[in-house]
């Protein structure tokens, strides 16, 4: 590649075992879009884009990866443990290098909403076919600096040479031709959950606040298609970068299956700070539609804010939250409330909770400790789950993270709303996906239907749009 620049940077010389530590090495390439570059490779299994979008100062960084070193997947059915599975993957803790982007190599993983089950004290049916835990070891990456504009080629391995090779492998990705996409509509049409079963089961949630087993609880209802003859997963992907770009988009493609997130929510952030971690989480409760036009859609916002129903049920979610984060750190504090944020189709309101991480403790402690997210489970939470579980068939990846867990501790996590699943059989691809509402005691079940209806209307729209 002519006039690239490379970088070397070694993370350390030894570890405290006398063990030889990573190296990292950099080529710096001019820009191109993520998403571009994936689709050159998106139907290979374990092929992954994490793409951020919009303005949002959590979207600077998107990274592409493929053929991961080492996997793992944990079902439904083994008695295996979490944090020893994923550090024996991980390895050493290695020090942060400088200059790099947050994700300097390392995990990224998809952990379905049942992981739960092994977290809280539950017996959560599994949806067919998808493993709790499905988790890659990414050597070499690409690193999308949407603020410099340039791409960044990493590597790691046992030395600068080897650090080196896999850098220029991952650098190779963008010389890589991707077939043209469809144009035409993904799917013929999607079907629905009709609104009267999840108004009752909305009216049963309400009932069970007003007897005192819960404060709130997430209800989801789901819409189902087929993609049409020579669409694919990835196809869904451009379509809603391209039309409602979110911080937290992902991909990930598996074996027969793959799951594609436009997702607004971060789950929990762990970075390293002072010798020490830093986490953070930004729940969402609260949603309104955008306007017709710029003053409806400032009215609408406005009515987000003032709203004493969503502002008290966003704020259980920052206690639940603040009590999730204290099982892993020290120094809880809510650090922003009520802060409405604005995407393609949607207002939300969002709060900031922030912590420091106990001695000893890294990254995915803590996203384990609070898993899953609680802005879709509800208070008190265990209890809340159970009737969730009691309401809706197995959710799989809804409302579970997809997450990078880097050698240095640091960790980054989604929640997997505004997601589709796909599943491959003899026909071609199911899709299925779902949004929720956040139940409370004033709770109005036909508003509630009206508000699934708002969220899913970014993915409904370009499944069964033309591009």
């Amino acid at each position: 590649m002519v006039g690239e620049q490379a970088a070397t940077y070694a993370a350390a010389a030894l570890n405290a075992m006398g063990a030889p530590m990573l190296s990292l090495a950099t080529i710096e390439l001019p820009w191109r879009e993520p998403a571009q570059v994936l689709a050159g490779f998106a139907d290979e299994p374990l092929a992954v884009g994490l793409m951020s979008g919009g303005a949002s100062p959590r979207a600077r960084w998107s990274y592409v990866a493929r053929h991961p070193a080492a996997t793992i997947e944990l079902n439904g059915d083994e008695d295996a443990q979490l944090l020893t599975a994923l550090r024996a993957l991980l390895g050493a803790e290695e020090k942060t290098v400088e200059g790099a982007p947050p994700f300097q190599g390392g995990v990224i993983g998809l952990a379905c909403y049942e992981l739960g089950s092994r977290v809280e004290p539950l017996r959560l049916a599994r949806m067919t076919g998808w493993p709790d835990l499905t988790a890659g070891l990414y050597l070499a990456f690409l690193a999308f600096d949407h603020e410099r504009r340039v791409v960044l080629a990493i590597g790691r391995g046992e030395g600068e040479a080897a650090a080196h090779a896999e850098a220029r492998r991952a650098a190779g990705w963008l010389d890589e031709d991707a077939a043209p996409r469809a144009s035409a509509e993904l799917t013929p049409g999607l079907t629905d959950d009709p609104p009267g079963p999840y108004e009752a089961a909305v009216a049963e949630v309400i009932g069970r606040i007003e007897a005192g087993e819960i404060f709130q609880a997430n209800i989801a209802r789901r819409w189902r298609g087929r993609l049409a003859a020579g669409r694919a997963p990835y196809d869904l992907v451009l379509r809603l970068l391209g039309k409602s770009p979110a911080p937290f988009a992902a991909y990930l493609r598996l074996a027969g299956k793959a799951v594609v997130s436009n997702s607004p929510e971060r789950f929990i952030s762990v970075r390293p700070d002072g010798g020490g971690f830093h986490a953070e989480t930004r729940p969402i409760k609260g949603t309104r539609p955008r306007g017709r036009d710029p003053a409806d859609d400032r009215r609408l916002a406005a009515a987000l804010l003032a709203s004493a129903k969503d502002r008290a049920e966003n704020l259980m979610i920052v206690d639940l939250m603040r009590n999730d984060l204290s099982r892993s750190s020290d120094e809880v504090k809510t650090t922003g409330l009520f802060a409405v944020e604005s995407f393609a189709n949607v207002h939300h309101l969002v709060s900031t909770v922030e912590a420091r991480l106990r001695p000893g403790l890294s990254g995915l402690d803590a996203f384990l400790a609070a898993y899953p997210p609680g802005s879709i489970t509800g208070a008190p939470k265990v209890q809340a789950m159970k009737v969730i579980a009691q309401l809706e068939p197995p959710r799989g990846p809804y409302c579970g993270s997809i997450f990078w867990a880097g050698f240095d501790g640091a960790l980054d996590s989604s929640v997997l709303i505004r997601t589709a699943v796909f599943d491959e059989d003899a026909e071609g691809w199911r899709v299925e996906a779902r949004a929720g509402a956040g139940i409370v005691a004033d709770s109005v079940p036909a508003e509630e239907a009206r508000e699934t209806e708002a969220k899913i209307a970014a993915i409904a729209g370009a499944l069964e749009g033309a591009a």
